[in-house]
């Protein structure tokens, strides 16, 4: 017999999860977007619109959608601070849900130590957000669970399978002072890992030393690789979902190489990397938000935002 606090626990999960199945309804289209939570630069004339980098044009959300559902795997790029990146994401994630598209969702902000709570979560009833966050042991001063609770809430609610999808601590130890295995390190091109370099050194505003080079690149090739192993393989009628930064899911960089190393079958069109940006003051170009160096675009669509924060980061370490 289930006792009175039992019991209740489950009426109230049983209410959550009424709500969220209210919010899917609600969300039964993705739409544009004309009032935003950040709100530095939002009278940008870029803010709201959808670039197609492939067609070079300004598409709507319905062409959008299209390209969504016919993805095997849909990488959500985020400024990770950014309000609106993360509600605009809930509504792409419960538009699929609606569909029962969604094979499983990846989350950079879980590292490996949290998946075997992730194994047993549909075992659980969580009568609030907050009964949640406890289970996982959510890294709240890393990642603002007030962001990423509602998402992972969704998946949990509609019994979908949860990863995640970033190497622990020890880890990333281990990598940093070790080589790293060839299916990581053989996975990008020589010029590629120029690139890669390059941009880690501005990523560390031009004061990492050279020695630590090496060992920076491993650790974000091998984050990579983690991250793209941690999706389910999924096929015609399902879609594989990662959220992480926008880094992370770049077509040229990030993780749909190795999406593709492990799959030989899988063609790059499979794989639909979405940014959520924000505007930079003085740049009108959509293209230019590509930093693009070579034949591959690095994102398919870009969705911008206003920005949170015009802080220069750097200044205050020079």
């Amino acid at each position: 017999m289930i006792n009175g606090h039992r019991w209740a626990a489950l009426i109230k999960s049983q209410l959550l999860l009424l709500a969220i199945s209210s919010t899917w309804v609600i969300n039964a289209q993705i739409e544009s977007r004309s009032e935003w939570e950040s709100e530095l630069y939002a009278e940008h004339p870029l803010v709201g619109r959808i670039w197609d980098s492939a067609s070079a044009e300004f598409i709507d959300v319905n062409k959008l959608t299209t390209a969504i559902e016919r993805a095997s795997y849909l990488l959500l790029g985020e400024k990770h601070d950014n309000p609106d990146h993360h509600s605009l994401q809930q509504e792409i994630l419960s538009f699929l849900i609606k569909r029962d598209r969604v094979a499983g969702v990846a989350f950079e902000m879980m590292d490996s130590d949290a998946q075997s709570l992730l194994d047993e979560i549909e075992s659980e009833n969580f009568a609030s957000l907050e009964e949640l966050k406890n289970y996982l042991g959510w890294d709240e001063e890393g990642w603002n669970w007030s962001y990423y609770g509602p998402l992972v809430n969704l998946a949990y609610a509609a019994r979908i399978p949860i990863a995640a999808a970033n190497i622990n601590n020890e880890t990333m130890q281990q990598v940093y002072v070790e080589s790293s295995v060839s299916e990581v390190i053989d996975v990008l091109d020589e010029r590629t890992m120029q690139r890669l370099n390059i941009d880690i050194d501005e990523s560390h505003c031009g004061l990492l030393p050279d020695s630590q080079f090496p060992a920076m690149v491993r650790v974000q090739q091998t984050r990579d690789y983690a991250m793209a192993n941690s999706l389910r393989r999924a096929d015609k009628d399902t879609t594989s979902l990662l959220f992480a930064g926008n880094y992370h899911i770049r077509q040229d960089l990030g993780v749909p190489n190795y999406l593709m190393a492990r799959d030989s079958s899988l063609t790059r069109g499979q794989i639909v990397a979405l940014s959520f940006m924000e505007v930079d003051e003085e740049i009108d170009d959509p293209s230019e938000y590509l930093q693009q160096f070579g034949a591959v675009k690095a994102f398919d669509f870009i969705w911008f935002t206003p920005a949170i924060s015009d802080e220069d980061y750097c200044a205050s370490l020079r």
